[in-house]
């Protein structure tokens, strides 16, 4: 068996795993912190062994365009249900600005049109799910590394957090709205791209239109969709359930490498 493909097998296997120990207590959770507490210190030390034997620059693999899936499911939300997204939407995002602020020397407004003009990656990847199922697509957006060059960072940044437009819950706070985040050591990786084509075409409003997160080393549940603004932060203290994610705070992972 092809060694890449068996190492990656593992990871998905030990990612899923965990996940399923985390959601599976979830009442363990508030009734014993120091359950909760060792299970954080074990996804700690997984993302640590995983940068250990990967390596922080590792690529994941890269497929040819012949690889790519016929059908790629759409997941999480279909269309966001705001009248915001649907007037934006209607003038085909002209208007929509992708907001990058928080701990940046220079924070920036920016339209689609103007990404678009930036240098670009593509790349023919593996969507990995946490509900088990996978397809190849062809995505191509701008680095983010490239924006976050561009907006500068302070030294205390950690961490980039992507809201997005779609509200899976809704309540009072907020805190229904999607939303995840992830270090800078996989924000600088060259294979974490802000995506606005999917297999040669602009993203279809099921895969997150006008723009998205792909952040290839991870579980799906990472890659954002409907990116609205990227706050630049140094903790997840004033994040809603503070775990840094929709689905983290509600139990999932923070750190979901394969």
């Amino acid at each position: 068996m092809n060694r890449f493909l068996t190492r990656r097998r593992f990871l998905i296997g030990s990612t899923l795993g965990a996940s399923a120990l985390t959601l599976s207590g979830c009442d363990l959770f508030d009734q014993n912190d120091k359950v909760a507490g060792v299970i954080r210190s074990a996804e700690t030390l997984t993302m640590k062994a995983q940068r250990l034997l990967q390596g922080r620059d590792a690529l994941a693999r890269e497929f040819s365009e012949a690889d790519i899936s016929p059908s790629f499911r759409v997941n999480g939300t279909s269309s966001p249900d705001s009248e915001e997204y649907a007037e934006l939407l209607e003038g085909r995002f002209a208007k929509w600005r992708l907001t990058i602020d928080g701990l940046v020397e220079r924070p920036l407004q920016i339209s689609l049109d103007d990404l678009k003009k930036l240098p670009a990656r593509t790349q023919v990847t593996r969507h990995d799910c946490v509900e088990g199922w996978s397809a190849i697509g062809k995505w191509t957006g701008v680095p983010l590394g490239t924006l976050l060059k561009t907006v500068g960072l302070r030294p205390n940044a950690r961490f980039a957090v992507f809201h997005c437009a779609d509200e899976l819950e809704k309540t009072l706070d907020g805190s229904g709205r999607y939303y995840e985040s992830i270090d800078l050591v996989d924000a600088f990786h060259p294979q974490t791209i802000l995506a606005y084509q999917m297999n040669g075409k602009d993203l279809t409003v099921g895969h997150g239109a006008p723009l998205r997160l792909r952040v290839e080393r991870h579980l799906g549940y990472k890659h954002a969709k409907y990116v609205m603004r990227i706050e630049i932060v140094d903790s997840f203290d004033s994040l809603w359930g503070g775990n840094g994610g929709f689905w983290e705070d509600r139990g999932y992972e923070w750190y979901a490498g394969i």
